[in-house]
């Protein structure tokens, strides 16, 4: 999805033109990349990239009760996991971020602050520029309408050497198989936030659903070591994810339900299925160096590719008892 203006040019009304001043300022301050050469205030963003790079960009779309709920998420986690989904895509690639794109369209009620009340849109803009500045992501652009429900589409722009770049087409038969930290958290912190069952501290007891941290500096570390063959980052759960490498890779996936790392107080099956983890899935050769930890977060090998299957069956759990089909039942639109 591309936005209608690449940077936040106000169309009419001071509401709007209030509001853009507002973002501007703290975009403004922010920013201190010599990539961005040119961001909020023309019609298009100017940015420059290193001699024998080339762009990654990806698109993500949030939207009011369907990627997050006004009642039950806060303001500062909704900004927070805008920026996150998409800096997971560039981590995916093994690229480093070089800028974003945010569009919203949010009811005019959103925008206002009142008596002792800061606006739910400032609340949001400090859980999304608190992830930018911690991943020297500047904001450099995007667009502003009123919208009778909440949605924010996000765009980013990252940087890889040509030719380098993390693909999901890399795997091989005899590859293993690793992800990044724990699983199943995210789908335990909705399920806990639907039923209401909230304690005091929103940011420790929910923080891999409220507050992921994308993979930067392990995909990077991944790329320029050439430990890994393919990747792909487990947003729409493990078994979905899993499959989509395969298919790019033209590969089968056999899956250790007892190796994986799954998050406290969550089941195999958010582990296998939940989705929105936001760590990293990738392959290396047998031979490859792959470490027990990579800048601080835990590396675990759960499975091993296998030869293309004969069958539509691609993805198997193996644990001590038998072998099965892995039923893919991570996140899927129109389905």
């Amino acid at each position: 999805m591309r936005s209608e203006k690449s940077a936040l040019t106000p169309r009419d009304g001071q509401g709007e033109l209030a509001l853009l001043e507002r973002i501007r300022r703290r975009a403004v301050v922010r920013s201190r990349s010599r990539e961005v050469r040119l961001g909020i205030g023309d019609d298009c963003a100017l940015l420059s990239l290193k001699p024998g790079e080339e762009a990654v960009v990806t698109t993500d779309l949030s939207i009011e009760n369907r990627h997050f709920r006004l009642e039950s998420h806060p303001p500062e986690a909704i900004g927070h996991r805008t920026l996150a989904r998409g800096l997971s895509d560039i981590a995916a690639m093994g690229a480093r971020p070089v800028a974003a794109f945010l569009s919203l369209g949010l009811p005019s009620a959103l925008t206002r602050s009142g008596t002792g009340r800061t606006a739910w849109i400032d609340r949001f803009l400090d859980g999304f520029f608190s992830l930018a500045a911690k991943q020297q992501t500047p904001l450099a652009g995007g667009d502003l309408a009123e919208c009778p429900v909440a949605m924010a589409d996000i765009v980013l722009v990252g940087a890889v050497p040509r030719g380098r770049a993390l693909l999901r087409s890399g795997a091989r038969p005899g590859d293993l198989i690793y992800v990044t930290g724990a699983l199943g958290g995210s789908a335990l912190g909705l399920r806990s936030l639907i039923k209401g069952q909230l304690t005091g501290n929103l940011r420790a007891d929910f923080a891999p659903h409220l507050w992921p941290e994308p993979r930067i500096s392990q995909g990077l570390w991944l790329r320029r070591h050439g430990a890994a063959t393919a990747a792909i980052d487990i947003s729409d759960g493990l078994s979905t994810d899993v499959e989509h490498l395969c298919a790019e890779s033209g590969v089968s996936a056999e899956i250790d339900a007892d190796a994986l790392p799954v998050f406290a107080g969550a089941t195999l099956n958010d582990a296998l299925h939940g989705g929105e983890d936001y760590e990293l899935l990738f392959t290396a050769h047998p031979n490859a160096k792959v470490p027990r930890s990579i800048a601080g977060v835990q590396i675990t090998r759960i499975g091993r590719i296998a030869k293309a299957p004969r069958g539509a069956t691609r993805i198997f759990l193996v644990d001590a008892d038998e072998h099965r089909p892995l039923e893919r039942r991570g996140w899927e639109h129109f389905h």
